[in-house]
């Protein structure tokens, strides 16, 4: 039986979460214990990135959704930033085609409009080959934050009341799920940081909302395939009750 069998069978004896996220931290203070920039690091941390997609794909998850850049990292220092955009651009240049050849649906959340011309139509490019793909969805926020993703709902709920399109009786938490990113996948199941510190940074919060919350002190160029797996199987010995008793959320599994 090859690794892909084994991790299929894995699969059906375990509860595998259908859509899992993960704040990519510790880039920094990786490289700086290796004696390097901080740029090394996140250049390191593609490779990562590599693993748990290709674990993702593997271990039948539905969608996987990567926290690349927030709406509060413009305040990093400009080359950094600089070097963000590089390997963004990189990633859509070159990875994208290996997603495509594995059926991996790519796309991008959060507010594009600060990104360069040439990012937005890179980024439209990509997401254009690939939105015929039936796999694995991999999401990448970027300039992306949970509040802005609120108010952004909020923002098209009223339009829609002023429009006459709906009333405002019509909004409720449905609705408003409705605009927001990530609307059209599984519900979060899995929210896992690395690199040591234990808070979500203003990602997901409408989608995290019922979550799992995993967090480990591996910084993120460290975090392969066996740590996404740790995490997996820490996921499947959570009883997850969503308000009910511990009992009658076993019952209903039966």
């Amino acid at each position: 039986m090859d690794s892909n069998e084994d991790l299929a069978q894995q699969a059906e004896d375990k509860n595998i979460p259908q859509h899992v996220a993960i704040i990519m931290d510790g880039n920094g203070r990786w490289a700086q214990l290796q004696g390097k920039g901080r740029v090394a690091g996140h250049k390191a941390g593609v490779e990562s990135v590599r693993a748990v997609v290709s674990h993702a794909r593997k271990s039948n998850i539905k969608a996987l959704t990567l926290f690349a850049f927030s709406s509060e990292n413009w305040q990093r220092p400009a080359k950094e930033v600089s070097v963000l955009m590089d390997l963004f651009m990189y990633v859509l240049t070159k990875e994208v085609k290996r997603l495509h050849k594995h059926n991996i649906r790519f796309q991008v959340i959060g507010d594009l409009s600060r990104f360069s011309d040439k990012l937005q139509k890179n980024i439209a490019k990509s997401e254009k080959l690939t939105e015929d793909n039936t796999g694995l969805v991999l999401s990448v926020a970027a300039n992306y934050g949970g509040r802005w993703d609120i108010a952004d709902a909020a923002k098209k709920l009223a339009s829609d009341v002023k429009s006459g399109t709906i009333s405002v009786d019509d909004i409720n938490e449905h609705s408003l799920h409705q605009h927001t990113c990530l609307a059209e996948l599984p519900a979060l199941d899995l929210l896992i940081r690395t690199g040591g510190d234990y808070r979500i940074s203003n990602f997901l919060l409408w989608q995290a909302a019922y979550a799992e919350l995993y967090f480990t002190d591996v910084l993120w160029p460290d975090f392969n395939e066996s740590q996404f797996e740790q995490a997996i199987d820490c996921f499947d010995q959570r009883e997850r009750r969503f308000g009910k008793t511990g009992e009658q959320a076993r019952n209903e599994e039966t």
